[in-house]
């Protein structure tokens, strides 16, 4: 009998041996005791189950599939395995059978036709992991970044919605692979461009310097231990995948900042001394700055684009990433600056609106800021709909909009209803330091 070669991960490969060539041949072209009558094989006739190979897919998980003996010709077929379209195996009496096969049987031949199939290649994000979000796309990691298309409309409109310069029709066309503007009614749609992540799927975006120095395990093993690190900080937890991404980059980033290495925003090689020295460590500890000598203060880093927030030299309280001002835009460096105003602009939801960006000073133009916070005259941290990794600001620094809500519950100024420049009030101040390079 034709024996099946073993089926290899997501395609299989079929040995098709010469003398059962032969005999299918033989038994196609007129054979006296085909040509006397054909028989198919009876119930007791053997089907032997050929299990599948372990599928791994891109987050590491794996699947098995086998199907169940069924005491007939024809197999019934598994979509979780993947196979050759159109190979064909031809044995003698008895019949062989995996998931996604057809047999059937001329004479002493039986023919057996491997249907193709597709393997999932990632899995559902569990949604508690996922970010909070203020009005949620149901079913996607983080709803607040995913637009589901309506009928009639098109990149443009959704593009003109958004009072963000990031948010462009070319722009959404690369961060969700469109070619053309061709969109249709439900498709889903990710909006925050540049935050290095596929927001439907919370898969990490790599680019083309993602080849990576250390290995795919000893990647898992760092981003497993930066979401314990970072765990009770505010942060949103990693996917661990193996793929040192702009995402995985700019928490290790802020480990450096924290742990006291050299900053940059780097692969982290596998068996370094600097990786040691992130594993063997029992806690994150307060970066060393000369703001952690005040009651409250927030270190803004620009070459991990991250915000640390704590309670002087005690307790390290956030760690969010955010995005600064972008070239010719910069946040300006601050020793101990106070914050001293805050505009929570419950009349427009919370946004501080307008179709222009900050200029120098604060005036009515500077729009799409949710609940700034001032530390230096029109620069300010406030909420955004949009992070990315890099800066992209006009010289303020971004927060996730539930990242600013956390802050203000911290700072214990919720409750505050109009524009206060009360810095007593506010009680806490600001270093911002760092160059940041593009990787």
């Amino acid at each position: 009998m034709t024996t099946l070669g073993r089926m290899f991960n997501r395609r299989a490969a079929i040995v098709l041996m010469a003398g059962s060539m032969l005999l299918a041949a033989t038994a196609c072209s007129g054979d006296d005791a085909n040509e006397a009558g054909a028989t198919m094989p009876s119930p007791s006739s053997t089907i032997e189950t050929v299990e599948t190979s372990d599928v791994t897919t891109e987050t590491d998980a794996t699947t098995e599939s086998t199907s169940e003996p069924t005491p007939t010709s024809t197999a019934t077929t598994d979509p979780s395995d993947s196979i050759d379209e159109g190979a064909t195996i031809t044995s003698e009496a008895s019949s062989t059978t995996s998931a996604a096969t057809t047999t059937t049987t001329a004479g002493d031949a039986t023919t057996t036709t491997l249907d193709p199939t597709s393997v999932p290649t990632s899995l559902p994000v569990d949604p508690e992991t996922s970010p909070t979000s203020i009005v949620p796309t149901p079913g996607v990691y983080d709803g607040v970044c995913v637009v589901e298309v309506a009928a009639g409309e098109s990149l443009s409109l959704i593009a003109d919605r958004y009072d963000d310069e990031t948010v462009t029709v070319p722009a959404l066309r690369l961060e969700n692979g469109i070619v053309g503007d061709q969109i249709d009614s439900g498709d889903l749609l990710d909006i925050c461009v540049g935050n290095s992540i596929d927001d439907v799927t919370g898969e990490q975006r790599t680019d083309a310097d993602a080849e990576q120095s250390a290995t795919r395990a000893a990647v898992e093993m760092q981003q497993n231990r930066l979401n314990e690190l970072f765990l009770a900080l505010g942060t949103p937890p990693l996917l661990v995948d193996g793929i040192s991404g702009p995402v995985t980059r700019q928490r290790l980033c802020a480990a450096r900042v924290a742990l006291g290495l050299p900053v940059n925003t780097l692969d982290m090689a596998a068996g370094s001394e600097e990786e040691q020295i992130l594993m063997a460590a029992p806690v994150l500890p307060i970066p060393f700055t000369s703001v952690i000598q005040d009651e409250r203060w927030i270190l803004i880093d620009r070459t991990c684009q991250i915000m640390f927030v704590g309670e002087g030299a005690t307790r390290l309280t956030f760690v969010f990433p955010t995005s600064t001002g972008s070239e010719g835009y910069e946040t300006r460096d601050q020793n101990r600056a106070r914050v001293f105003r805050y505009n929570p602009s419950l009349a427009n939801g919370g946004w501080h609106n307008s179709t222009s960006y900050p200029v120098a000073d604060d005036n009515p133009l500077n729009g799409n800021m949710y609940k700034p916070l001032y530390f230096d005259r029109g620069q300010a941290i406030h909420g955004a709909n949009n992070v990315p990794t890099s800066p992209q600001s006009k010289g303020c620094a971004r927060l996730r909009v539930a990242h600013q809500e956390m802050l203000i519950a911290w700072l214990g100024i919720g409750d505050i209803d109009r524009e206060t420049q009360n810095a007593n009030r506010l009680n806490v101040r600001v270093n911002v330091q760092g160059t940041y390079v593009a990787s």
